[in-house]
């Protein structure tokens, strides 16, 4: 990358270059084809980034005016904490930055939101199979040990 990296939150004119990273994350996580998100789940999604009310915050890695990569996070209560926890839902980077710092940088701004925010934690999950990810996860964080069940309803 020649141009400076820069993260930054989300704009509403950023729609037509964040939908191709939105559709390649969710490919990756197998959400494609006949398994595809309804487009009313990409437009309510969308249009959560920018409701005053919605816990659902999105940030952007740009450079050279091209988007680079995402990450979408939220703030939630939980039982064991007064402040609300950071849950970072998804991360993701186009091909060609992936391994310059991108994802890290992503992560660094969430944490940043976080500590504004006073959240006491931020967490996230991926999928056991994704061990690109998993050796940057595990230098700018430390593995919970907890196991995920899930039910579809």
């Amino acid at each position: 990358m020649s141009d400076a990296l820069t993260i930054r939150a989300i704009t509403r004119q950023d729609y037509d270059r964040w939908l191709p990273l939105w559709d390649g994350y969710n490919a990756f996580y197998g959400r494609s084809g006949a398994t595809a998100l309804p487009a009313e789940v990409t437009a309510t999604t969308w249009s959560r980034f920018f409701d005053a009310y919605e816990p659902v915050h999105a940030v952007v890695a740009e450079s050279g005016g091209t988007l680079l990569g995402l990450a979408h996070y939220l703030f939630h209560r939980t039982t064991t904490a007064i402040a609300p926890l950071c849950y970072l839902n998804d991360l993701f980077t186009a091909d060609a930055a992936r391994g310059k710092g991108v994802g890290r940088a992503l992560i660094e701004a969430v944490y940043d939101e976080a500590r504004r925010a006073g959240s006491p934690r931020v967490y996230w999950q991926t999928h056991e199979t994704n061990t690109v990810a998993q050796a940057l996860y595990d230098k700018v964080a430390e593995r919970s040990g907890f196991i995920v069940y899930r039910k579809t309803m």
